[in-house]
């Protein structure tokens, strides 16, 4: 497979921990050709300064669009930019990876997803958090057979959060009314999209979205508690089943919940978030990538169980183990493979669109103060 010459536009948080790190460590796969890094304080760039890595460094969009050599540009930018820069990169004939939020809206999303198939482009959306060590556990418990003593059974509430700690703003752009800005896209848009996945497309969907500390712009959430509602009957489900997907700015706790999941025959409690975000960071050499402690969770943030076999017995308590790390490396190996040998894509992109329209109904539903039927 030949390499695939990547631009990143974007420096930042995403550009520099999320995306760079994994270029770097897959050159059977990708080259980093480029940046777009428009304010350089040295020439070398920022690439350069944190991993020893010398890359051009374009100062316009419009040199990356006029770049032949490049195949792949990241959207690595504001997530108000999203839109404009996929749109563009896609019309300069390039694959695109987009972070997420991928648009503001459902219609924008459909418009990309359009524009790529008309070009034969690949639009892969970065939703890495399909790759958490948490969710990868989760996962592999709800497949088990129902026969299985470590079976939840049939699920009838699911509750996913993303709670912090956070009294004042951020200081960034992150903190102004743009188009989606705010918490539920930023943190919503991951656990939306692992709830469809699991799930599917729910019958209804009641939110509650607010600024909760009344600081910085009314308009930006920091907060939101999501609930989608799955009628019996539907999507393969026996029982009614409730989703609450929760995200909490003054929530005090070490460490946060993540899950809390109750079936017919157990419930299971998860605590701790995936430790690659932090590792990243950090990593002084590309190399700590494919260390065993890389994206491994510590056994005393393994999730528990307890189960019943029948009613009136007693309740027996586990510990469910998060077995295999973390491991975002393998959406780039994916997009690879998808861009080089036409392999169907891990993140469809009607996956990602369908998140964007979620987050547009769950804003319908906390403006209007009513639960919105989906269709």
């Amino acid at each position: 497979m030949s390499q695939i010459k990547t631009c990143v536009l974007g420096v930042g948080l995403a550009g520099l921990t999320f995306h760079v790190p994994f270029l770097l460590a897959l050159p059977e796969f990708f080259t980093l050709h480029s940046v777009l890094e428009r304010s350089p304080s040295t020439s070398e760039g920022k690439v350069y300064q944190r991993f020893g890595v010398t890359v051009k460094v374009h100062r316009t969009l419009d040199q990356v669009l006029a770049d032949s050599e490049i195949d792949l540009i990241i959207v690595a930018t504001p997530s108000h930019t999203h839109y404009e820069f996929a749109k563009a990169a896609l019309s300069a004939g390039k694959h695109v990876l987009v972070d997420k939020p991928v648009t503001a809206t459902f219609e924008q999303a459909k418009e990309l997803g359009v524009l790529a198939s008309n070009k034969h482009l690949v639009l892969y959306a970065f939703q890495n958090r399909r790759w958490d060590a948490d969710f990868l556990a989760l996962k592999r418990l709800l497949n088990l057979p129902s026969s299985s003593p470590y079976s939840l059974g049939e699920i009838i509430e699911f509750e996913s959060h993303y709670d912090r700690y956070r009294k004042s703003l951020k200081g960034t752009w992150k903190d102004h009314a743009l188009p989606a800005t705010g918490q539920t896209y930023d943190l919503g848009s991951h656990l939306i999209d692992q709830a469809l996945t699991l799930f599917g497309r729910p019958a209804k969907v009641t939110a509650f979205l607010e600024n909760t500390r009344g600081i910085g712009n009314p308009d930006v959430d920091d907060t939101f508690t999501i609930i989608f509602r799955y009628n019996r009957g539907s999507n393969s489900h026996n029982y009614p089943l409730t989703v609450t997907l929760k995200a909490q700015i003054l929530s005090v706790r070490s460490p946060q919940i993540r899950y809390i999941v109750k079936g017919d025959k157990g419930t299971y409690v998860k605590y701790g978030i995936d430790i690659q975000e932090d590792q990243l960071k950090v990593i002084s050499s590309i190399n700590e990538i494919f260390e065993p402690s890389f994206g491994k969770e510590s056994e005393q943030f393994y999730g528990t169980l307890e189960n019943i076999d029948a009613e009136n017995l007693p309740v027996r308590k586990s510990i469910w183990p998060s077995e295999e790390a973390g491991k975002y490396i393998e959406l780039f190996k994916n997009l690879a493979g998808a861009i080089r040998e036409g392999k169907e894509l891990e993140v469809k992109w009607n996956e990602a669109a369908a998140v964007i329209e979620m987050i547009e109904l769950a804003k319908k539903s906390s403006r209007e103060g009513i639960t919105v039927e989906i269709s």
